[in-house]
């Protein structure tokens, strides 16, 4: 076990609904101190009237320990506490309840430009940056080359930041607070706003700051970020810890929660589109182990009913199912068009009509899959459902040498026969 650098106990933070925070004075304080009891001959319940239902609770009780040199990615919906959350460990904010231990120099990026004064050019705001940060002039002198390529404003860097556009004000923000060398760093989802090569730049550089034994918390909806990144994540779920676990599971959890909230139902419209000549009225996984749940090596076979308008023949019907990961990515597409003989198997769709696709094996890692469902009659979209159903592929010896491929050795598992060549 790790030296702990960052220890979070019952943290929780409460905004007023339509109301600005108010900052007491010591007399404010005093005050307030001496009218309290008198509060409660008011209600004669003895409620307190802080819970008035115009407050909301952004935190509730959150508490965890992050080691040093760990990676921790924090993840959730909108509104689930992510950024209160970093923005009570950067100190920007205290909490309402709890508290936060920190041990070490922190660098935050939780805003695009967060410490840049607009009237300074890209220059001093470097310096000035470095020095929030409580870097010395001459550590910042000796970082300041690097910060400059890595930011890629060699051109504006004498101009005012409020010249600047949204990409070059985080390309320059993440430079300055990755480069300077802070103990724990944490970074909000602000890479968004940058370029796709820059996020890959600033996703590597995270990576050398992790493996150089630094801290970083990094908030992101980036799920492949978080998984390449990060060996734990932080799951909020309404301002509460709903998974604190290895970054997969966590992961896994918050995707799997994200589906089935979305998919209910087949028939809502942002998930389901077509004309509605031939509609999917069922699917069934008719040999799996148990609900949905496949192995690997073994076969697989895939029930689909049908409803029509009209009768239809099978020549001018054609089927697909995509096989996806959790994260959307498309791993496999099931086709009639793909079956040689599927054109001479004539048959008629009327009424409820059922086909059957059947797999000799469905080899992917282990792992949560979605399959989206689609139809086409003469060429144009009949039905699609989207992440209509999800399979679960077991864990199985399927190499038969007892090793299961990890998340970063992809997905699909090819039989292989390795010998000296001739």
């Amino acid at each position: 076990m790790g030296e702990v650098v960052i220890r979070a106990e019952h943290l929780s933070k409460r905004y007023s609904i339509g109301q600005r925070e108010r900052y007491y004075t010591l007399r404010d304080t005093i005050a307030y101190a001496l009218k309290t009891p008198f509060r409660f001959f008011k209600d004669p319940n003895g409620n307190d009237q802080s819970a008035a239902p115009s407050h909301i609770w952004s935190l509730k009780d959150i508490s965890f320990e992050v080691n040093h040199g760990e990676t921790v990615g924090i993840i959730g919906r909108n509104g689930a506490g992510k950024s209160t959350l970093l923005k009570i460990l950067s100190r920007i904010t205290e909490p309402t309840e709890g508290c936060a231990e920190i041990h070490g120099r922190v660098g935050s990026l939780l805003e695009v430009g967060t410490g840049f004064h607009p009237e300074l050019t890209g220059r001093e705001n470097i310096y000035l940056n470095g020095a929030i940060l409580g870097m010395r002039k001459a550590e910042i002198g000796r970082k300041f080359d690097e910060i400059v390529a890595f930011a890629e404003v060699e051109k504006f860097l004498d101009t005012p930041v409020k010249h600047y556009s949204s990409g070059m004000h985080v390309r320059l923000a993440f430079a300055v607070a990755a480069h300077l060398e802070p103990e724990i760093l944490l970074v909000d989802e602000v890479l968004a706003v940058g370029d796709a090569a820059f996020q890959r730049k600033c996703i590597g550089k995270m990576g050398d700051v992790a493996e150089q034994g630094r801290t970083v918390l990094f908030v992101s909806h980036n799920m492949a970020a978080i998984l390449n990144l990060c060996e734990r994540a932080v799951l909020l779920e309404n301002g509460r810890i709903a998974c604190f676990d290895s970054a997969d599971k966590a992961v896994n959890s918050y995707l799997s929660r994200k589906k089935s909230d979305s998919n209910n139902a087949w028939d809502q419209s942002s998930h389901r589109d077509g004309s509605g000549l031939l509609r999917f009225k069922a699917v069934e996984i008719l040999n799996g182990e148990g609900r949905n749940s496949l192995y690997p090596s073994k076969p697989v076979l895939i029930k689909m009913r049908f409803e029509t308008k009209r009768r239809l023949q099978s020549s001018n019907v054609n089927i697909g199912l995509g096989v996806n990961t959790i994260y959307g990515e498309r791993v496999v597409t099931l086709f009639t068009k793909f079956d040689k003989d599927y054109q001479e198997k004539v048959f008629a769709f009327e009424d409820e009509t059922a086909v059957i696709c059947k797999l000799n094996k469905l080899p992917l890692r282990p792992g949560l899959y979605y399959v989206t469902l689609y139809v086409d009659c003469n060429g144009d979209l009949a039905d699609r459902v989207k992440d209509a159903i999800e399979i679960q592929i077991q864990e199985e010896d399927f190499f038969g040498t007892g090793v299961v491929p990890s998340t970063s050795q992809g997905v699909y598992m090819l039989e292989q026969e390795w010998r000296k060549a001739d």
